[in-house]
């Protein structure tokens, strides 16, 4: 059989990621099946964007075991053919228009012209394709970004931050998508900053002090609502 089809999607054993004698991420364990939709919440600083780097095979790890799609990383990169990437820092050619990011990213992956067209309509992107992606503003970016990631139909999608700071109809057009992604079996990994993004999870993990706690979407809610309280509370003993 081919290890690209084996189950489950993802599977992280006692992972450790060390930057500049620092550790970022002390033995993580994580299971995610396909299909699912996992969240991964954390404020900055907490690590996320390390962890899902790491996953999606961009950044070596120091210690542990990660398999993707049945791969074993860093050594086997296969999986890469069925994964689309969204990351926080902005990827595409800013030399470039935005039809001719979409061209080339086409060209990369091998997608058809019926792919291009596709993803076009999807993101509403008609009317921006003659414009250089460095004047679109963010929430377009961020519809060309992920159009471009979606372009070789990808069976796993990576995200990181994909609704911060944009506008709401963007935000809600690429949610839209997303659940639509998953509808049909596809299955996500979402980084996250914004607790608003959380009843779009099936699971969260909370990722804080280097360690990762499984959580339903609503106990994540009611801790964070919890910490807020915590500090409001603290906040006004200070001021009285």
């Amino acid at each position: 059989m081919d290890a690209i089809e084996t189950n489950p999607m993802i599977r992280v054993e006692d992972l450790q990621q060390v930057i500049s004698r620092q550790v970022v991420l002390d033995r993580i364990n994580l299971t995610v099946e396909r299909g699912e939709c996992l969240g991964i919440f954390g404020t900055r600083g907490s690590g996320k964007t390390s962890l899902l780097h790491i996953l999606a095979g961009i950044d070596r790890f120091y210690s542990g075991s990660v398999e993707v799609m049945g791969c074993k990383l860093p050594r086997q990169q296969e999986f890469k053919k069925k994964m689309g990437l969204l990351t926080q820092k902005q990827s595409l050619f800013r030399d470039l228009r935005t039809g001719e990011n979409i061209d080339f990213i086409a060209g990369l992956k091998g997608a058809a012209k019926q792919d291009m067209e596709e993803v076009v309509e999807e993101y509403e992107l008609q009317d921006y394709l003659k414009e250089p992606v460095s004047r679109l503003d963010a929430g377009v970016y961020q519809r060309v970004s992920l159009a471009c990631a979606m372009l070789n139909r990808p069976e796993l999608l990576i995200l990181d931050e994909a609704i911060k700071d944009i506008d709401i109809y963007s935000r809600c057009l690429i949610v839209n998508k997303l659940t639509e992604f998953k509808g049909q079996g596809g299955t996500l990994l979402c980084g996250f900053s914004n607790i608003e993004f959380c009843p779009q999870m099936d699971r969260v993990g909370w990722l804080e002090d280097r360690k990762m706690s499984l959580m339903s979407p609503t106990q994540v809610q009611e801790k964070w609502e919890r910490l807020v309280s915590d500090a409001g509370h603290k906040m006004g003993t200070a001021n009285a």
